[in-house]
C-alpha cells in the first residue's frame, strides 16, 4: 500500500458549475479547527466561473489544489480522480454546495483514533447532519445516525451522507473506495466498503449542513427510488424479494429523515 502522509486529511470536492456556492464551501474548510488538510477541487469542465475562483484560492492558500478534468465525466469520475491525487492518510468528501461546521474534521479524526484503540481495523466513520435551504440556512431537521452500521443494515438504511464521511486509507485501500460509475455511486461505495471491511461507525453530532435545492437530483423522489432499486438488483445482485424487503425499510427511513 502506498505510504500516506500521517494525520493529513485529503478533502475531495467534485465541482461542476458551482460558482455561487464555492466561496462558502471553501471557506468552511479553511475555518476548520483541524488544520492539517489539503483541499482537492476537481473541476469537471465547468462552464461558469468555478475554475477561475479555484485558481484564485489556490494562489492564496497552498493547501488548496485545482484538479482539472479533461472532459466532463460526472461526480463518480471526479471523486475517483481526487482519490488518486490525494496524499493524506484520511479521506473526506465534500459536495460543492454543502457546509461543514468548524469542528467537523477534528471531531472525526479524534473519534476514529479512539475507535481504533478498541478496534484497530476500524477505518470508516460518518456523522449526523442537518438539512439546509439553498441559502445554507439550517432547517432544523437533523438526521441522527446509529453508533455502528453493517453492510446488511446499510442496505435498508442509507443514512450515510457523503459529506459526513471520513476514511482511514491506512486501513481501507483506495481500490475499495473508488466509486462505480452508476447512479448513487456514493451509496454503492459505502456498501462495498462495509461488505469488505465490516462496520462503519457513526458519530451522532450535527456538524454538516446538507444543502437541498429543488433542481438537485436528490429532490426527485421517483428517480431516487429507481436509483436505489437498480443498486439492489444490478450492483448488489439481490433477488427481487430481497430488493423489495430492503426497499421497504429504505423508503420508511427516507421519509422519516425528511419530515
Amino acid at each position: 500500500m502506498t505510504e500516506r502522509k500521517s494525520g493529513l486529511v485529503s478533502i475531495v470536492v467534485p465541482v461542476y458549475n458551482a460558482e455561487k456556492f464555492l466561496e462558502e464551501t471553501i471557506g468552511c474548510v479553511q475555518a476548520q479547527t483541524y488544520t492539517k488538510w489539503e483541499l482537492l477541487l476537481v473541476d469537471d469542465c465547468s462552464t461558469d466561473g468555478s475554475r477561475a475562483l479555484i485558481e484564485t484560492k489556490e494562489k492564496e492558500d497552498g493547501r488548496i489544489r485545482l484538479v482539472a478534468q479533461r472532459e466532463n465525466g460526472g461526480a463518480a469520475k471526479a471523486r475517483n480522480r481526487g482519490i488518486k491525487e490525494a496524499a493524506g492518510q484520511y479521506l473526506c468528501f465534500l459536495d460543492a454546495d454543502d457546509i461543514w461546521l468548524p469542528d467537523k474534521l477534528g471531531t472525526e479524526v479524534e473519534a476514529l483514533r479512539t475507535i481504533q484503540k478498541m478496534n484497530p481495523q476500524a477505518g470508516f466513520v460518518f456523522m449526523g447532519y442537518e438539512f439546509a435551504d439553498e441559502s445554507g440556512r439550517g432547517l432544523g431537521k437533523i438526521v441522527h445516525v446509529p453508533e455502528q452500521i453493517t453492510y446488511r443494515q446499510a442496505l435498508k438504511n442509507t443514512t450515510i451522507f457523503t459529506s459526513t464521511v471520513m476514511i482511514d486509507r491506512k486501513i481501507i485501500p483506495d481500490e475499495d473506495i473508488l466509486m462505480p460509475c452508476v447512479a448513487s455511486e456514493d451509496t454503492a461505495a459505502w456498501w462495498q466498503i462495509l461488505k469488505k471491511h465490516g462496520a462503519g461507525y457513526g458519530i451522532d453530532r450535527n456538524l454538516v449542513k446538507y444543502r437541498r435545492s429543488e433542481n438537485t437530483l436528490s429532490s426527485n423522489k421517483l428517480a431516487a427510488v429507481e436509483r436505489i432499486w437498480r443498486l439492489y438488483r444490478r450492483q448488489e445482485k439481490l433477488s427481487v424479494i430481497q430488493s423489495a424487503y430492503c426497499m421497504l425499510f429504505w423508503a420508511c427511513r427516507a421519509v422519516l429523515r425528511r419530515i
